[in-house]
């Protein structure tokens, strides 16, 4: 028999760890290759991990619910083999079947990156006393509370093979801290060496549901508890915030143009393309223009290191069913003209609000639309779509009296007026770019040519 190690498959290249959901698969259990052992949800989809290798599944090294790091080991197979060596062999799954979309529009957690060989791992023969698994973050809430192995052997599980969840162990610091039970002294020699140190998320999640008692209501209200989405969507507004420093700039653009001949070529456009147009498309045409006049936009710092992306890769926050956001990213949008660009913004869109998005389809974004108009919403204050430094918002699109000049002087007009509001990292983009490059998007919408040729 040969083993064969499952690990935890890269999901792209902000994404650094994800929640399990379910195993589909139980020690015993035999398994092809490519069939589906597990479900995963990260900050931007939920997926299925297929098996790498046609056998049984020996062990699996995770708990429903536990957060993986990327790279580490989930599930040993063992799988028959022509030779005798039994040393893990390491593979990681090619492909991860998408299947469904359902996540922020906020880009992944920011965490201390994890090598391949996580230092998490562990094999359920050497983390415990009796040969019981327990999970890194069991092991890491254990340590945060002092809780020896001894005392960690004695606390009933409800996981699977009776496993310490991490609702086990929190219900056991509870009562602890209660004085219902009793804190058990292990010997100095049965101490385990502590875990890698809990991450800021983790122990500030422990501090949270162990040591505030829960508060009380007056009045008539009703509780909803937070869902996985909504916790990520929380956490990656805060972390962006404590990220970067933002500053929002604001303009206006006289799109009247644009929406004359939108008006005009909609129904010869969806005839001959067999798509509709809309105005994203358009707005998306106009920031890649001014990306090219201001390359400084399109990057993101590593420490003190300034990285420009060549790639010019267009997140569009796109409205789910559910009233959540997610962002699909246009790949290499300055290389595709309008009808390139609108075929690809219908067929993300359409994919986000059916579940059909793949990991990759969320990746690579270096620059961010939100369109807040489509609510009705005249601006907004967008928060950075980390790892970037700028995301741009469009309002909504009113018929307002201005001024306009003319040959023959100054008139008032009614024209279609936008408000366009971008926030971005101050810790890279001073006022006098980030400023000037929203002026030049408005203008590139202002000066549409209203003779354009589908």
């Amino acid at each position: 028999m040969a083993k064969v190690e499952l690990i935890m498959p890269k999901l792209g290249e902000s994404i650094t760890e994800a929640t399990i959901l379910k195993w589909h698969k139980k020690p015993g259990d035999p398994v092809k290759m490519d069939e589906t052992v597990l479900d995963i949800a990260t900050d931007k989809v939920d997926s299925e991990v297929p098996s790498t290798a046609e056998g049984v599944i020996e062990s699996i090294h995770y708990n429903v619910n536990d957060v993986v790091p990327i790279g580490a080991v989930i599930a040993t197979i063992n799988t028959i083999a022509s030779d005798t060596d039994n040393d893990p062999v390491y593979t990681q799954p090619s492909t991860v079947k998408q299947e469904s979309a359902a996540a922020p529009a906020q880009e992944a957690v920011l965490v201390e990156p994890v090598e391949e060989k996580s230092k998490f791992q562990q094999t359920p023969s050497t983390n415990g006393f009796s040969g019981r698994f327990y999970s890194p973050l069991v092991l890491n809430i254990a340590a945060s509370e002092g809780i020896s192995m001894t005392e960690l052997e004695t606390i009933p599980g409800t996981g699977n093979e009776g496993r310490v969840t991490k609702k086990d162990i929190l219900q056991y610091v509870s009562k602890r801290k209660a004085g219902s039970i009793q804190r058990q002294e292990a010997p100095a020699k049965q101490q385990y060496a502590e875990p890698s140190r809990p991450s800021v998320d983790d122990r500030s999640q422990v501090a949270t549901q162990t040591s505030e008692a829960p508060a009380a209501y007056s009045g008539n209200v009703e509780i909803i508890e937070m869902d996985r989405m909504r916790k990520l969507i929380a956490e990656h507004m805060v972390r962006s915030k404590h990220t970067s420093p933002h500053v929002t700039s604001f303009t206006e653009a006289d799109v009247t143009n644009l929406v004359m001949w939108r008006d005009k070529v909609k129904k010869d456009f969806e005839k001959r393309e067999s798509t509709k147009i809309t105005f994203t498309p358009l707005f998306i045409e106009a920031i890649v223009k001014c990306i090219k006049k201001f390359p400084l936009i399109n990057c993101s710092l590593d420490g003190d290191r300034i990285i420009v992306k060549k790639d010019i890769n267009i997140g569009m926050a796109t409205a789910l069913p559910s009233g959540n956001l997610i962002v699909p990213v246009i790949k290499n949008a300055d290389q595709l003209n309008l009808v390139g660009l609108t075929k690809q913004v219908n067929t993300l869109a359409d994919n986000a609000r059916n579940g059909k998005l793949r990991a990759d389809d969320t990746q690579g974004g270096t620059f961010t639309l939100t369109n807040v108009g489509s609510f009705g919403s005249l601006m907004g204050t967008p928060i950075i779509n980390q790892p970037q430094v700028a995301i741009l918002a469009v309002g909504a699109i009113k018929k307002r009296p201005v001024v306009v000049e003319t040959a023959q002087g100054d008139s008032i007009a009614i024209r279609h007026m936008m408000y366009l509001s971008m926030s971005y990292d101050h810790r890279i983009v001073d006022g006098s770019l980030g400023a000037t490059f929203l002026t030049a998007v408005a203008k590139e919408l202002e000066n549409f040519n209203p003779e354009r040729e589908i």
